[in-house]
């Protein structure tokens, strides 16, 4: 699945713009941030409620597919323009982390 089909089957907001064809082979949940830096791995979507430069980074070297941020988190003026340079694609949606992991991993099946 590519990240442009998990945004039109689950009407995810993108926030920024990375590589839509990239593929998710995986999902990662999880708010810290040096927890998801040694257990991501590459492909995974992370479904994280922290929006800030940090989160960027992580996702930029853990080589994440996207980046979701459930219910509604904010994503802040730096990490937006960092995600831009970096092109880390971030979504938004209202969804709770949890609903968001079992449509996926019933879209992954």
């Amino acid at each position: 699945m590519t990240v442009q089909n998990l945004i039109d089957t689950l009407h995810l907001t993108v926030l920024t713009e990375g590589d839509l064809e990239k593929e998710i082979t995986g999902c990662y949940c999880g708010d810290l941030l040096s927890w998801v830096m040694s257990r991501a791995v590459e492909g995974d979507c992370w479904l994280t409620v922290m929006g800030n430069i940090n989160a960027v980074a992580v996702a930029v070297l853990t080589d994440c597919a996207c980046i979701v941020l459930t219910e509604n988190a904010a994503l802040d003026a730096d990490a937006r323009q960092r995600a831009e340079q970096q092109g880390v694609t971030i979504l938004t949606t209202d969804k709770t982390t949890y609903a968001v992991a079992v449509a996926l991993s019933e879209l992954m099946k």
